[in-house]
């Protein structure tokens, strides 16, 4: 009962931590006059990672690599297998061109080498960490450079603009604190519920762990569809996807090498990724192109069922 509170607790605090971190930092990089576009494609990106970095970063330096790396591939599973499906059942998203052109192929690029990373040596040094990362930032600039527009503005709340530098600061002191404990309590607890109902910390890491740090992404969502706005689009999940391989796990092995030490990411996890990733493709292509329609989601939804029942049997 104790590592459940733990997980709630981290949960929830991983949550509320997030939350007032995209906050501080677009209400801060009004202050510092960075436009609209480029804080939906950077800042509001980064700062929605921060629960992963954070979990990762722990679970690495507590001696829990499994749940490092498999918190970002059941993260990116959840995205679009769970959001994406979620999302889809309240009403059809409408896919642009650059999903096929630039975000996709990215998203595929960045996912290849996360795997062979980890299949080359059983480990993300930090060499290969530094390397997703350094890519990461050259697609953000191609991203910057080759969008038209203002296109990141709904994502981006106006009233943001006019806080004080005193909110802010506040803000951010309060992150610091939510997403530490959050960190903590959540490794902590899903170490010990691994202990107590025998199933390794991969498993708990890549379901419960990986639901978690999603859930900012799921309540945007799914709050966005049901007020009739534009719904968060399947570029930024797939962006998001993108921030998860190359600045969390990027950033965490630069700081602590992360070894394979769950035969089962190699031998089954991942490749639950790789499938989902690439199979996104010919969902979006076929039969309706350019649309999730509501039996896509059905089918995406479907699929993560599948994915979890297997996880734990």
């Amino acid at each position: 009962m104790e590592s459940i509170l733990y997980l709630i607790g981290g949960l929830v605090l991983l949550v509320l931590g997030g939350d007032y971190l995209v906050k501080a930092s677009v209400g801060l990089s009004f202050k510092l006059n960075i436009s609209k576009m480029v804080i939906g494609m950077t800042v509001v990106s980064f700062a929605t990672s921060a629960p992963e970095l954070l979990v990762s970063l722990q679970a690495a330096l507590e001696g829990s690599p499994a749940i490092a790396i498999n918190n970002v591939v059941g993260s990116n599973i959840a995205n679009i297998a769970l959001v994406l499906g979620v999302t889809a059942l309240i009403g059809p998203i409408a896919i642009d061109k650059s999903f096929y052109k630039l975000n996709w192929p990215v998203m595929v690029g960045f996912s290849l080498l996360l795997y062979y990373f980890l299949w080359n040596d059983n480990m993300l040094d930090t060499v290969e960490g530094g390397i997703l990362f350094v890519a990461l930032l050259v697609f953000l600039v191609v991203l910057i450079k080759t969008s038209k527009g203002d296109e990141a503005s709904d994502e981006v709340d106006d009233k943001l603009a006019i806080v004080g530098y005193g909110k802010i600061f506040l803000w951010l002191a309060i992150v610091r604190v939510t997403l530490y404990f959050g960190s903590v309590c959540l490794v902590d607890g899903a170490i010990d519920l691994a202990t107590k109902i025998g199933v390794s910390e991969a498993v708990i890491s890549v379901t419960v762990i990986a639901i978690g740090t999603s859930v900012p992404e799921l309540s945007a969502s799914v709050i966005a569809a049901l007020k009739g706005e534009k719904a968060i689009s399947i570029g930024n999940l797939i962006g998001s996807n993108i921030f998860n391989i190359a600045s969390v796990l990027g950033l965490t092995s630069m700081i602590k090498n992360i070894p394979v030490t769950d035969p089962q990411i190699l031998s089954n996890d991942i490749f639950w990724m790789l499938a989902i990733t690439i199979g996104l493709l010919p969902l979006v292509l076929l039969p309706k192109k350019f649309v999730v329609t509501r039996f896509k989601g059905v089918l995406l939804l479907a699929v993560y069922a599948v994915f979890i029942y297997l996880a734990f049997n």
